[in-house]
């Protein structure tokens, strides 16, 4: 910052040398004068000292307490104060240019402009103050005092520079083009020091442990009232993200809250200091992205929650959005309620295929009663096959009356090609079942294999089960003897 008042002031020196150049006494005036020839020396050593061009901070310093001590009561008070807080702000010690500059601004720019009468030494003075308010904000200790007079000489100094760098301000010899620049670099400053002051009570609390979860939660008031301040900082809003984010692994609501601060962010007026420059803002939507979509499942919705985060610097009450765990359990539960049999088989299914599949038939499944509610029944299937069972013998397949069934329950998208259940009835069906034939039933599991995965369930009496049975086709008719030939009479 320094260096861009150098450049900046270079342009105008010339003026401004002519403009603080101090004054003989001359009785018949009043104004502002030197006491003496000695006076006048120092002042113009002081002066020189502070030349743009070239200045030496520690000389100027030097000067200064010469002249204090010399002339505690001169004329030129307030600008001697004016190249103290210069000699201060360039030597790195922005303590005391801010409390020297105390003495300056009391009165605002009304009382500034009466106090110093050069132009030129009003802004120089006031950016001076500006680039030691910043650099006590970002790099030092402040107390609330210095704070509160670093943001008091950023506000003069937006106000002012409006005026030094107005094309109607004659007095001033540049170009447009350099009263644009000075003006933006004049601008810049003071709002990159207000930006710096207040984040200041946030990012002091959480310097020591940027990345704890309680740092961040005592961090956060201070981050919530600086957006509330400037709710058009996009710079504001990150580091409130961040602290919310850094909360996240205690309270899942924080992690809801970063998502809406770091949207709020990228959907903020971009450009420096308030705002994120386009590389930043850029690199930050992306993180939006895939945080999104890691907590919600899918984009879907993003867009709606940056323009909410338009129209409100902070998420507002009872703010959450659904996450994809949420999200299944809102599906699985319609799906349930649409699908009731499907999804009782699903869970039953999930079990028995897993690693502790036996366990689970064994410890839980086998022989429970499993049947619907209200009336409806458990499981529903699709007939693929009839089977008979004798006794200890093995099944065979039947194409009438069976006693058993081959059911298929086909998943969302699988075929129903595979007999994943098998019902034994105890009493066998009058008729054949044919097969794509629906069948619904309550049974008891009572023997299960992996491999081929099949579970058996028991049909204790024919209300346990519906399902449609047609009758036999009748046998097929017994062939007729031929009859024998008759036997010829005598020799016939």
């Amino acid at each position: 910052m320094l260096g861009a008042a150098v450049m900046l002031m270079n342009a105008h020196f010339a003026v401004a040398s002519a403009q603080d150049a101090p004054k003989q006494d001359t009785p018949a005036k009043k104004a502002k004068a030197v006491k003496d020839q000695q006076e006048y020396d120092i002042y113009n050593d002081v002066i020189k000292d502070a030349n743009p061009t070239g200045p030496n901070y520690k000389k100027l310093l030097t000067d200064l307490d010469t002249w204090t001590q010399k002339y505690p009561n001169t004329d030129y008070k307030d600008e001697r104060i004016a190249y103290y807080v210069q000699g201060y702000a360039g030597g790195g010690q922005p303590t005391k240019a801010l409390d020297a500059v105390k003495g300056l601004i009391g009165g605002d720019l009304p009382g500034l402009k009466t106090a110093l009468t050069s132009p030129s030494l009003i802004l120089s003075t006031l950016y001076f103050s500006v680039a030691s308010a910043l650099q006590a904000a970002s790099a030092g200790n402040p107390t609330p005092d210095e704070l509160d007079t670093g943001s008091k000489v950023a506000h003069l100094l937006l106000d002012y520079s409006k005026e030094w760098f107005s094309p109607d301000n004659k007095d001033v010899v540049m170009t447009d083009a350099n009263r644009t620049q000075g003006l933006k670099t004049m601008q810049d400053a003071a709002n990159g020091a207000l930006l710096q002051i207040t984040l200041y009570p946030g990012m002091s609390i959480l310097k020591p442990s940027p990345k704890d979860a309680p740092t961040c939660a005592k961090a956060e008031p201070a981050f919530i009232k600086a957006l509330q301040d400037r709710p058009d900082s996009g710079q504001i809003a990150l580091q409130l993200a961040n602290t919310f984010f850094c909360q996240r692994a205690v309270s899942p609501d924080k992690l809801q809250q970063s998502v809406y601060e770091y949207a709020r962010a990228v959907v903020s007026a971009q450009g420096a200091p308030w705002g994120l420059d386009a590389t930043n803002q850029k690199a930050f939507d992306t993180f939006l992205t895939n945080t999104y979509k890691a907590l919600h499942g899918t984009d879907e919705g993003l867009s709606d929650l940056k323009e909410q985060a338009k129209a409100s610097p902070l998420p507002p009450a009872g703010f959450r959005i659904k996450t994809s765990s949420e999200i299944a359990m809102e599906q699985q539960a319609k799906f349930q309620k649409d699908n009731p049999q499907l999804a009782t088989w699903m869970g039953i299914e999930g079990q028995l295929s897993g690693d502790n599949g036996q366990a689970f038939f064994d410890g839980s499944l086998k022989d429970a009663d499993v049947h619907g509610d209200g009336g409806a029944k458990a499981l529903k299937g699709t007939v693929i096959g009839m089977m008979t069972k004798v006794a200890d013998k093995p099944s065979k397949p039947a194409t009438c009356n069976p006693n058993e069934l081959l059911v298929a329950i086909p998943l969302p998208g699988q075929t129903a090609d595979t007999a994943k259940v098998k019902l034994h009835l105890d009493t066998a069906l009058k008729g054949k079942v044919d097969n794509g034939t629906e069948v619904q039933w309550d049974g008891v599991p009572s023997v299960f294999t992996k491999d081929p995965f099949q579970l058996t369930m028991d049909i204790l009496d024919k209300s346990k089960i519906d399902v449609a049975v047609t009758a036999c086709p009748p046998p097929p008719a017994a062939k007729k003897s031929a009859a024998p030939a008759a036997k010829k009479k005598g020799g016939e």
